[in-house]
């Protein structure tokens, strides 16, 4: 197909889903819920996104949380949103759902008057419509009169400027009002009305995919084949007919007599664990065959490859691969049956997914609690005067970084909850330690159980955890504690935190490359991935080389190494930014007393006030970031 600016426009649904966390239980037992984005053309626009075409979407979303939570999130995941429109009167749709049983999927629409059954025709233009190669719509947009004129007008749209059509019939029989609110889960409902309504847009499509039960709407007849040669009667468009496990189906031409005498794409051995969504992702992958001009074997296998991942996770959008997902799984394949079990899998989908992209991180590191506590005891100062000065610390980096990106900051929940608070949300990169201060080996502050801790935390807090220096890993204190971070990258796994490792050094001048590399090498051998790590000052120039070789064999989807002074003064942290700027691996710095210290003994100690601990870290911060930016422009 001709080069345009997008490959694909999706049009229609976009819905906050609310998944029930208790699989095979009762919806009206479920107790809690995550929050996933969806509908189907807007799981379609994230899919492909992520399958590396460039995508954009045309919906609407209500002008509150749920909306721009659906806005925030197409952001991150690449998808053109200069046609999503906030609507100022409704409010976004919502769909509550959860996973009784392999053949239960129980779900609630509430879409009544919603923000995307509003989309007008005057949401978009036939120039935009056109720079697209293809224009993907859906079969609940025929269901109420605005949306239908919206739908049928971006098709001749696309059909004067020789976008293809791609139509998801999508049927929902409680969308179009043909069974009670409490059936969502219905598939199938026989309706004359549906069917004439869907066959008038037939003769546009170039592309229509849909299920077995689908096809028999579209084509009126629940004879799986006689609907097919009804719907081949009203448009030359390539048929893709999904068969869930068995795979697909596809049919360029005349509709043989047989559903195995079209072009068959096998399915995926995998365990069926929740099918909502699966279509979505079959059809991003078939997309991302199609719009790159493969045969439609490969559009097969790309899309029933991305059905199977998605049958085997929770919720829908999220669970779609990205493309580096994909071809690892196509090259080497998985030993799970059950794929969500399978750790390499997910843990390129984790590390492809990531809400935020960070080229640089500045982290001003003030999570100190013991340091801070013996600091107040040796002034004879009230713990309560903590949080005060932590305050002081959070308004001097903000003033220090106005106007520029990549601030960071490593804050507590025991004395700086106010920041934490304040910071969420800002544009600031945010980590909080989660271990226990000065215990040995490894123990969590919140307690044993550190998936109930972590799931109380904000999504943009990425988990923070300081590991001791041990030059021998073998002993049973060492063995102990890469025991319990086991424990901790599973828990942030599960409630998708990232996790910035830190390794401790035993003191200033003490690190030698070949022990930090050996440490990095044992916690890679126990099948933790940190996110972010958190080094010491190596000692020497050439330790950059062996860290970088060892981080990047083991995890080339790390986001990379911040460098931490861990007692060493701004002067020598000049010069080993200076020489970290060669190394691709550090991305910036983590340092916290080298820069508050000596203003926050004179605050507690009465020599310095409030305004001159804000300007006196405000430098010492912004020299740093300073001789960083520096080195790395040199």
């Amino acid at each position: 197909m001709a080069e345009r600016p997008l490959d694909v426009i999706c049009m229609g649904r976009s819905s906050v889903d609310l998944y029930g966390e208790q699989v095979g239980g009762r919806l009206e037992d479920m107790t809690s819920f995550a929050k996933y984005v969806g509908g189907c053309p807007t799981n379609v626009s994230v899919g492909t996104a992520r399958l590396g075409l460039k995508s954009a979407l045309i919906t609407r979303v209500g002008d509150e949380h749920m909306g721009r939570f659906i806005r925030e999130y197409l952001e991150q995941q690449g998808v053109d949103v200069g046609h999503v429109k906030t609507d100022p009167e409704r409010l976004t749709a919502l769909v509550i759902l959860g996973i009784r049983d392999l053949d239960t999927f129980p779900l609630i629409f509430f879409r009544s008057d919603c923000a995307d059954m509003a989309i007008a025709a005057d949401d978009f233009d036939a120039g935009f419509i056109g720079s697209a190669k293809a224009l993907m719509v859906t079969g609940t947009h025929l269901s109420a009169p605005q949306v239908e004129q919206a739908s049928r007008t971006a098709v001749a749209q696309a059909k004067a400027a020789g976008t293809q059509v791609v139509l998801d019939i999508d049927y929902r029989p409680v969308l179009w009002g043909l069974t009670g609110a409490g059936e969502g889960e219905e598939r199938f409902v026989a309706s004359a009305e549906v069917t004439e309504r869907l066959r008038t847009i037939l003769p546009d499509c170039d592309l229509i995919v849909g299920t077995e039960e689908e096809f028999h709407i579209a084509g009126g007849s629940e004879d799986t084949m006689e609907a097919l040669r009804r719907v081949r009667e009203a448009t030359a468009a390539v048929l893709a007919l999904k068969r869930g496990p068995l795979g697909c189906s596809v049919f360029p031409g005349a509709i043989p007599s047989t559903i195995d005498g079209g072009i068959t794409g096998a399915g995926f051995p995998v365990e069926i664990y929740n099918v909502l969504g699966a279509g979505d992702a079959f059809l991003s992958g078939f997309l991302r065959g199609w719009l790159r001009d493969e045969s439609l074997d490969t559009c097969c296998t790309y899309a029933n490859a991305c059905g199977a991942i998605v049958v085997s996770r929770h919720g829908c959008a999220p669970a779609i691969p990205t493309w580096a997902e994909l071809d690892g799984f196509l090259e080497t394949g998985s030993t799970h049956k059950r794929l969500r079990e399978d750790r390499r899998l997910s843990h390129i989908h984790r590390a492809t997914t990531r809400r935020f992209e960070w080229t640089a991180v500045y982290a001003l590191a003030f999570d100190h609690r013991t340091v801070f506590e013996d600091m107040a005891a040796r002034h004879g100062a009230e713990t309560a005067r903590i949080p005060q000065i932590k305050t002081l610390i959070w308004r001097a980096a903000r003033r220090a970084m106005a106007g520029h990106t990549g601030m960071g900051i490593i804050a507590d929940g025991r004395y700086a909850q106010q920041t934490l608070f304040e910071a969420v949300g800002s544009g600031c990169w945010i980590a909080r330690p989660v271990e226990a201060p000065g215990e040995s080996p490894l123990r969590f502050e919140g307690g044993p159980n550190i998936a109930a801790t972590l799931r109380e935390w904000p999504a943009e807090h990425v988990v923070k955890c300081r590991l001791s220096w041990y030059e021998d890993l073998t002993g049973p204190e060492p063995r102990a504690q890469l025991a319990a971070l086991q424990a901790l990258a599973e828990a942030c796994a599960g409630t998708s935190h990232e996790l910035l490792l830190e390794i401790a050094s035993p003191g200033p001048g003490a690190v030698d490359s070949g022990g930090l590399a050996q440490s990095l090498d044992a916690i890679y051998a126990t099948g933790v991935h940190p996110d972010w790590w958190m080094l010491p000052v190596p000692g020497g120039g050439g330790a950059w080389p062996e860290i970088t070789r060892m981080i990047e064999d083991r995890d080339p989807y790390c986001r990379g190494v911040l460098l931490t002074g861990d007692g060493v003064s701004l002067e020598p942290l000049e010069q080993a930014l200076e020489t970290a700027r060669h190394h691709r691996i550090c991305k910036g710095f983590a340092v916290g007393r080298a820069i508050f210290g000596a203003a926050a003994e004179a605050w507690f100690e009465g020599r310095l006030d409030d305004a001159g601990v804000v300007s006196a870290v405000a430098e010492n911060y912004g020299r740093l970031v300073a001789a960083w930016r520096s080195a790395r422009a040199a």
